[in-house]
């Protein structure tokens, strides 16, 4: 069923806005997946904080126009699903990563992270990246280190002092 000019232009201005907001935006193509499998991953984006939509490409390249992800414009050839990371930049990356493990007809053709088009290669690297709370939690560990160590050193001094005091009664009971 094609679309009328009004839908088009909603469709251009939502994916123009969730476009602005992303922090990374995965382009793989999606051919020979059933509708099963397309709702299923569907779902699974839902969960993790990732917006999916399929898109004519002409409405795509006019949608990404003024945005970051302009960059993959030329590459939008053949019928692509696009993932923008909501949450964090490499959720759509382990949206695509682990559902393509499964699934080998999903295959990543674009990715973008800030501005900058990577090679579908870089799938893995973007997957492996911190979420939000694990970066959270490994900074609060670097900063949390020094205090650590320095509460071990000042302990370190009664604590030798007491070793020694019990060696000094032990040599004189023996």
């Amino acid at each position: 069923m094609p679309l009328n000019l009004e839908d088009k232009k909603s469709i251009v201005a939502e994916v123009s806005a969730i476009a602005a907001e992303a922090h990374s935006v995965v382009a793989a193509e999606y051919h020979g997946l059933t509708v099963d499998e397309m709702t299923k991953l569907r779902v699974e984006a839902r969960n993790s904080g990732v917006y999916l939509r399929v898109v004519k490409n002409t409405l795509a390249r006019r949608a990404l126009a003024g945005t970051e992800f302009e960059c993959i414009n030329d590459g939008l050839v053949g019928p692509l699903v696009l993932a923008f990371s909501q949450v964090d930049p490499g959720s759509a990356a382990r949206l695509v990563k682990n559902f393509s493990k499964d699934h080998k007809k999903l295959v990543t053709k674009l990715l973008a992270v800030g501005g900058v088009m990577l090679s579908a290669n870089e799938l893995d690297r973007l997957a492996s990246l911190p979420t939000k709370d694990q970066a959270i939690s490994m900074l609060m560990s670097v900063m949390k280190a020094p205090v650590e160590k320095l509460t071990r050193t000042l302990n370190e001094v009664p604590g030798k002092l007491v070793r020694t005091v019990a060696a000094i009664k032990d040599a004189k009971q023996a």
